[in-house]
């Protein structure tokens, strides 16, 4: 498979690797008021450079995230944005001279670019379910350099689909050929998981306007569906004579066969699904209501009547704010997220968004929760200091709802919990940070163990405080204290309540800062000894 170079690829390749766990750090909490529709509350706002957020959430969500929709910067070169497309954001800068070094200076715009978006795709990637989707907005200018970096890091054949997006119906005339769309690129691990999960958007009125009612069915509108189909895997019953009720007799075409069994046509017929024709005496077809439609097959094309366009946008988020908001750039409408979310989320979905802007994906999740009743979270990273003044703010108005007069719209409810990216877990010299507290280290090295969360053990349980839990072969113990050194030993062996256990560990695997036991008694009782801070894997 062709893979895409370019100058400090080298450097960020494996960047997500080094950059440092950081906890999160609640600064607090907000839910609806009194008398507004239950919705969703476990829901996170992240305020922080996002390639640090990412790497945070990765203890309690790799692998679990269903739907990862982001909007990153376009490298377009314009300086207008808030979030500067062209990666010159002195914080982007400054982190580029960090990792990929002096060579940084020289590097050309979309040099930049990718050294910026490929460790942040690397940990998103992470976190995304199996059978889960990634969804990315992107333009001209960058979706030639995003697709071979999608698809080195997905592997080839991950491709889900390139949507077109008409983000504007008025004239552009400035430009030599108006640019009137963006792509939404969609990925997945598994292609075949996805097509089994995702939904089916639902019908509109000018798709229904095929579902009629000539005969005055009681069960309502409905459209014949032809009855014949290409005869080339057709088995016997599917060649038989069809009577009918005016006696006239039918036999599929050369090359064709019915395509249905003759069983199944017999049920169809008794039960009034089969019209003939207002005289009785036309081809059969099978009748399929309106009420049975569960939707429609989502395509490529999406016109700005289904999900909007950028003037909408602006516009809602004027409307939400009372006048401006101060977000300079153009934000995505919320019909689109919306659409995003109808294909891609079940009603208890987890959604993620690292490049969270005004936040419409919040608000596009909370939205469609008051709509069907659904439970969907979602998780949003902004690196820039409007997280709290904008992205927050407006999910504050759209929860308890906004405007005035003839232009109220009512809150959607929920909440959520406002996060800043804090410290390190570990030092600058690799030594523990023991300021973050044990609990925190605890669960940062039952991660690194691959210690499922449900078999996760807090200090009150029945074994040891220090033991952290159990993988389905060795019990994980971290022989930890803030104040003095620890040393595995005969009596701190002695201290494990095993009995307590349904059954003895293969294995063992015990950190503590010394060990005062030789390998031959290690090995015999299948102890691993890891030391403090040594040992513990830097992810």
């Amino acid at each position: 498979m062709p893979t895409l170079h370019w100058v400090g690829k080298n450097k960020v390749v494996n960047h997500h690797h080094e950059v440092p766990f950081r906890l999160l750090d609640k600064q607090y909490s907000f839910t609806a008021n009194k008398g507004t529709p239950a919705n969703s509350t476990n829901n996170k706002i992240i305020h922080g450079d996002n390639l640090e957020a990412l790497k945070s959430l990765l203890p309690e969500f790799e692998g679990k995230v269903n739907c990862i929709y982001i909007d990153p910067p376009y490298n377009t070169g314009n300086e207008g944005w808030v979030y500067n497309d062209n990666v010159n954001d002195p914080k982007i800068k400054k982190w580029l001279g960090q990792v990929v070094g002096k060579e940084g200076e020289d590097l050309s715009r979309h040099d930049k670019w990718l050294c910026m978006m490929y460790p942040r795709l690397k940990l998103l990637h992470r976190l995304l379910a199996d059978e889960g989707s990634m969804w990315i907005s992107i333009d001209d200018a960058a979706v030639t350099l995003l697709r071979p970096v999608m698809d080195e890091i997905f592997g080839a054949g991950k491709l889900i689909a390139s949507n077109v997006w008409q983000k504007r119906y008025s004239r552009e005339n400035r430009e030599a050929i108006g640019d009137v769309h963006e792509y939404i690129l969609v990925y997945s691990k598994t292609p075949a998981a996805f097509k089994l999960s995702r939904n089916k958007i639902p019908i509109d009125e000018k798709q229904a306007k095929v579902y009629r009612n000539p005969n005055n069915d009681p069960k309502g509108r409905w459209r014949p569906i032809p009855m014949t189909a290409q005869a080339g895997h057709a088995t016997a019953d599917q060649f038989y004579e069809i009577i009918s009720p005016s006696g006239k007799k039918f036999k599929p075409s050369e090359g064709r066969c019915w395509g249905i069994s003759e069983a199944t046509f017999k049920t169809l017929l008794s039960e009034g699904r089969i019209y003939f024709g207002k005289k009785g005496n036309s081809q059969p077809n099978i009748i399929r209501y309106l009420s049975e439609v569960e939707g429609v097959v989502p395509w490529t094309w999406w016109p700005h009547e289904e999900v909007g366009n950028t003037d909408e946008a602006t516009k809602d988020l004027m409307a939400i704010f009372g006048g401006a908001s101060g977000f300079d750039t153009t934000p995505k409408p919320v019909r689109l997220i919306e659409r995003v979310l109808q294909i891609c989320s079940q009603r208890n979905s987890l959604i993620l968004d690292s490049f969270g802007g005004s936040g419409t994906t919040a608000h596009a999740v909370l939205k469609l929760n008051a709509q069907d009743g659904g439970n969907r979270r979602f998780i949003l990273c902004e690196m820039m200091d409007y997280a709290e003044t904008i992205t927050a703010e407006r999910i504050r108005r759209v929860i308890d709802g906004y405007g005035e007069g003839n232009k109220v719209v009512a809150g959607t409810g929920g909440g959520f919990d406002f996060f800043k990216v804090g410290e390190a877990l570990f030092k600058e010299d690799k030594n523990l940070n023991e300021e973050v507290g044990a609990e925190a280290i605890r669960g940062y090295v039952a991660y690194t163990e691959n210690i499922p969360t449900e078999k996760r053990w807090d200090t009150e349980n029945a074994v040891s405080p220090y033991a952290l839990g159990s993988t389905d072969t060795a019990l994980c113990v971290f022989y930890y204290e803030k104040d003095r050194v620890t040393t595995l030993d005969i009596d701190f062996l002695g201290q494990l309540k095993i009995k307590n256990l349904p059954s003895r560990p293969e294995q063992f695997v015990i950190y503590a800062d010394k060990c005062a036991l030789d390998k031959d008694f290690l090995y015999k009782h299948g102890i691993t000894f890891k030391r403090i801070p040594r040992d513990i894997t830097r992810f």
